[in-house]
């Protein structure tokens, strides 16, 4: 697998700095994770977006899947010569309400706002605790902790697994998904400290803990805000984890 990151910024955009996003391929198949603001102008010096096989949404806050709607406009009405017909429609494996939601967040006007249909060009398919086969990757997902329904994600093909936290704080579910794995791309919204709000995020030290507590190969800090120390939080995860721990940059490539 190839996981090629198209924006790391937690929680909003930073300075050249897209919210998150990543594409991850193998045998030919490409499939986005999260589609957060800024990451589809990121994806289309990549490869074209009528290329995408799957999207993959870990859940609906807007830094996780905001250039959805431009993704909607760029498939609905791009002039693609002879366009496959089997292009068309895009499944996107997201949360309960995606249609709904992301529907709403498209409308172009209030007429159409509770009425607005995407099935022209997306096939929704709901995530659930379930193991499901995404062109050639095996998908595991897992709900965690955060406010919104939201999802981490085990990723494995080839014998060689990714596993993606989303956003949460710490729960059984991230401990689960990240056993053994070879690659743990991680956010860590800010340093350990007291009073954090419980089941939001995790810390650079928790990141490094589960890390550390599932024996992974390596590990990936993503989803770092603007206004977070970063090499602060690297810090922290190093403290808590001695195996290959780094803060990933926009256009980084990793090889699972």
């Amino acid at each position: 697998m190839l996981l090629t990151v198209l924006g790391c910024s937690g929680s909003v955009p930073g300075p050249n700095s897209p919210a998150s996003g990543y594409l991850i391929e193998a045998d030919d198949f490409l499939m986005a994770m999260d589609l957060g603001n800024g990451t589809l102008a990121e994806l289309q010096c990549y490869c074209d977006p009528f290329l995408l096989g799957a999207l993959l949404l870990s859940h609906l806050h807007p830094d996780h899947c905001a250039d959805f709607t431009a993704l909607t406009v760029f498939r609905r009405y791009h002039p693609k010569p002879s366009r496959d017909p089997r292009l068309q429609r895009l499944p996107v494996f997201a949360p309960g309400e995606a249609p709904d939601r992301l529907a709403r967040a498209y409308a172009p006007d209030r007429a159409e706002l509770a009425g607005t249909d995407l099935s022209d060009v997306f096939e929704f398919r709901t995530l659930a605790a379930d193991t499901v086969q995404i062109g050639p990757f095996e998908v595991m997902a897992r709900p965690v902790d955060h406010p919104c329904e939201a999802f981490g994600f085990r990723i494995t093909h080839g014998g060689r697994s990714l596993v993606y936290t989303g956003d949460s704080g710490p729960c059984d579910a991230l401990d689960e998904l990240a056993d053994g794995a070879d690659v743990l791309l991680a956010e860590a919204s800010w340093t350990h400290e007291p009073g954090r709000p419980p089941n939001l995020h995790l810390s650079g030290r928790e990141a490094g803990e589960l890390a550390s507590r599932a024996g992974v190969r390596r590990l990936l800090i993503t989803h770092v805000p603007p206004w977070t120390d970063r090499e602060a939080v690297l810090a922290e995860a190093r403290q808590a984890y001695q195996g290959d721990a780094r803060l990933v940059e926009l256009g980084d490539t990793y090889t699972v």
